[in-house]
């Protein structure tokens, strides 16, 4: 019998050891939900596909949800741990009122990523060519559309007078619907907009990325009680996305192209590095996650000409770059 008991003592302090190695070596899970698929987050698959989350000892899920509103619900029903989407949501919810607002820590992409995809070549083109045109446009308030907006009114183009603007359409569908006919003008991310030039589906004419100036565009954002609970995640989190955003900026498109591919299974090699290069030309991926006092004054100005802005939120209520600094400061 005492022999009995030292074996299941010995066999408990082995399990209990092993648990503890096991604690030790395991990951901690995080949640992403993404607001669309686009090479304009390449810096988020680098440091997937390069294993930066992993070697902070982070096991990441992504998701793509189709859309702001749907990223922001996902957030709020704490279906993902992080949303990766415009900061105009942030505010959206802040407005609202709530006592966990939805806070801004680390920026991923600090303009515009839309071109002005035209249904036949123009290499003259100029903005008074959209006057009496179909222009279908994105979801009325999320950031395509008010940078949209912005820079028509900016050219002396009415957008809710001078064309025929189409906002019926789920975002999803875009694409697709304007293949099957439906305007001569539509706002377009990479890779399609260049998927549809090689296809012969339409032609780039313009970048509202190069128009609009500085904003932040898609931002990883949390609760605010996650941030709290979890800070050490957040901060690893946000490690790996500036090692990827430095590794953007010192590695040729090519090469970031060859690593993000699987996520663009469908999409040419070539055409995914041109895309990339257009948004590392234009200065679309932010060089670190900070997001800046100017840059969120830029977003309210462009909402508010949009009519969309529901509050004038102070930058300091929705924006935390303590996180964000502390990582590049180390």
């Amino acid at each position: 019998m005492i022999k009995y008991r030292l074996f299941l003592l010995s066999a408990l302090i082995l399990v209990l050891g092993l648990t503890g190695c096991s604690s030790v070596g395991s990951k901690t899970n995080i949640k992403i939900a993404e607001v669309t698929r686009s090479i304009f987050y390449a810096p988020q698959y680098v440091a997937l596909e390069e294993g930066f989350f992993a070697d902070e000892g982070l096991e990441v899920e992504l998701k793509t949800t189709w859309g702001g509103d749907k990223t922001m619900t996902a957030l709020l029903a704490d279906d993902a741990d992080i949303a990766l989407v415009g900061s105009e949501t942030s505010i959206y919810v802040a407005a609202r009122g709530t006592n966990d607002p939805i806070i801004n820590f680390a920026q991923l992409t600090q303009t515009d990523g839309t071109f002005l995809v035209a249904k036949q070549p123009d290499d003259n083109f100029s903005w008074e060519d959209l006057k009496g045109s179909d222009f279908l446009g994105q979801r009325k308030g999320g950031m395509p559309q008010m940078v949209g907006e912005y820079v028509l009114k900016q050219n002396g183009i009415d957008p809710q007078h001078d064309l025929n603007l189409i906002q019926n359409i789920d975002f999803a569908n875009i694409p697709g619907a304007f293949t099957s006919g439906t305007g001569e003008y539509v706002q377009l991310f990479e890779p399609q907009a260049s998927m549809f030039e090689a296809e012969g589906n339409g032609y780039i004419v313009a970048s509202f990325g190069e128009e609009s100036g500085h904003v932040p565009y898609t931002v990883f954002m949390a609760k605010q009680s996650f941030l709290e609970e979890h800070e050490a995640s957040a901060k690893k989190f946000t490690r790996a996305i500036y090692q990827a955003q430095q590794f953007i900026q010192q590695h040729s498109s090519e090469e970031i192209a060859e690593i993000v591919a699987p996520y663009f299974e469908d999409t040419d090699l070539q055409l995914l590095a041109s895309s990339i290069e257009r948004y590392k030309s234009q200065g679309s991926f932010a060089e670190n996650p900070i997001l800046d006092e100017e840059e969120w004054d830029n977003l309210k100005n462009i909402m508010d000409e949009s009519g969309e802005l529901p509050e004038d939120i102070p930058y300091k209520d929705l924006v935390n770059t303590n996180i964000a600094e502390d990582v590049m400061n180390e």
